[in-house]
């Protein structure tokens, strides 16, 4: 007797490629991972350092009331941890920007290059890879925690050009990789590239086709689940051809390099995080970054009522109350899309599984600095949201100065990758940072 695999099943009844990814992840078809938990990992980048009067709790334990630029996170306080006193140790070539950005996910320096920044010595790219890379090839390696994509690269707002400020993901050293920006460009890695409209439209068509002839061979759960992803696609192709559409009025001069509508900037990252969440649920991959702007970041944020550049704004001295509102708001939006992830993921079931999708994901956000207007890489900002990795949640930890690569060490080993070292050696004494 030929025994066949799941996909040649699948194919045999007339399943299309696209289809496939979503549907091998349906429980009564027996394709889904019963015998191991699902767990993926988001990380966030926001630039230009917070303003920690308005950031930090002011004592390690409980978290009992957050500070205005986490009030968001008051639905999730017993399901978040904020990370008080870890500092990116790595210090060589490049200025505070291109370090916080270039070593804050890989923990090793950067290699001699010629992008200058500010007075110190010009840099290039990192020496080595990122740790949400790292853990995506652990679990590219295991069949059953493989997935289409590993990885997904989400950005909003990010230049075209690619620099040491633009670039925080790693595949290995000298290897950065460039986020996707563009809702229509990730619906269309996701869901497939037609060559017009109509082929796209007929995509999803193909998908109703799919589900129809699945119907005698799987249950009425997932039949429902097949149905919502299909809304979901039809809905978020009418979301990005109206946002196409509003895009073609005459915009403001922006910051050189800049791509996308400033003024967008809110529709496009619900787009995002929308199509991060659908990604999830059909398993597409189990780690995710989303970048906001980058590095010396100047998004100028007129929905909040701010006209100057974020960067700008950053470079203000204490003394500036109006700078140190704005700086507050800005942060404070930033972290309401947080939420906004962390409330898709707690209200979509797992396929397949138990709980929601947040109950298996951690939400981690992130900096490239401490404080702006210092350029400190000491108390870089570290808020995880979620329980996708069991650590001990609804509080505070306070540390005096931990190299962060000891968090990094912890986010793989949380994934059962128990390395010994992540980045530089020197900052990894001590081990993992005990979070459970």
């Amino acid at each position: 007797m030929t025994c066949r695999s799941r996909r040649e099943f699948l194919r045999d009844l007339g399943i299309s490629s696209l289809a496939l990814p979503f549907v091998l992840n349906l429980p009564s078809l027996g394709f889904a991972n019963q015998q191991k938990r699902k767990q993926r990992i988001v990380f966030m980048f926001s630039p230009n350092g917070v303003v920690p009067w308005n950031f930090w709790p002011d004592e390690a334990g409980p978290l009992t009331q957050l500070k205005e630029s986490l009030k968001p996170l008051e639905p999730f306080k017993d399901r978040t941890l904020i990370l008080h006193g870890l500092s990116d140790r790595i210090r060589g070539d490049g200025d505070g920007h291109m370090r916080g950005i270039g070593c804050l996910l890989t923990g090793i320096e950067l290699f001699p290059g010629n992008i200058q920044g500010g007075s110190d010595t010009p840099a290039g790219w990192s020496k080595g890879i990122s740790i949400d890379q790292e853990i995506k090839n652990f679990l590219q390696k295991d069949p059953p925690t493989r997935t289409r994509f590993g990885s997904l690269e989400f950005g909003v707002l990010v230049p075209e050009r690619a620099d040491t400020w633009t670039r925080w993901v790693y595949a290995g050293p000298n290897k950065p990789v460039a986020p996707i920006d563009d809702p229509q460009q990730m619906f269309n890695k996701l869901y497939g590239r037609g060559k017009d409209q109509a082929l796209l439209r007929s995509v999803l068509d193909d998908v109703q086709e799919d589900l129809n002839k699945l119907q005698q061979v799987v249950g009425s759960e997932d039949r429902r689940l097949l149905e919502e992803h299909a809304t979901f696609v039809r809905e978020m192709e009418r979301e990005l051809r109206q946002t196409a559409a509003e895009s073609q009025h005459p915009v403001p001069q922006l910051e050189p390099g800049l791509r996308r509508d400033n003024d967008l900037m809110p529709k496009i990252s619900k787009q995002m995080i929308d199509l991060m969440v659908a990604a999830f649920q059909a398993d597409f991959a189990r780690v995710a970054t989303i970048q906001y702007t980058n590095s010396v970041g100047m998004a100028r944020m007129r929905w909040l009522g701010i006209t100057e550049g974020h960067h700008t704004l950053s470079h203000e001295p204490d003394s500036n109350k109006k700078a140190q509102e704005e700086l507050t708001a800005i942060n404070k939006w930033f972290c309401e899309q947080l939420a906004y992830l962390a409330k898709r993921l707690a209200e979509t079931p797992e396929p397949g599984g138990h709980g929601s999708l947040l109950d298996n994901t951690l939400l981690i956000w992130t900096n490239e600095l401490g404080k702006g207007n210092s350029h400190t890489l000491d108390n870089i900002p570290f808020v995880l949201v979620g329980n996708g990795l069991d650590f001990k949640m609804g509080r505070c930890i306070k540390y005096k100065r931990e190299p962060h690569n000891r968090l990094l060490m912890a986010l793989a080993h949380a994934f059962g990758h128990h390395i010994k070292t992540f980045g530089n050696p020197a900052f990894c004494g001590g081990g993992p940072l005990t979070l459970t």
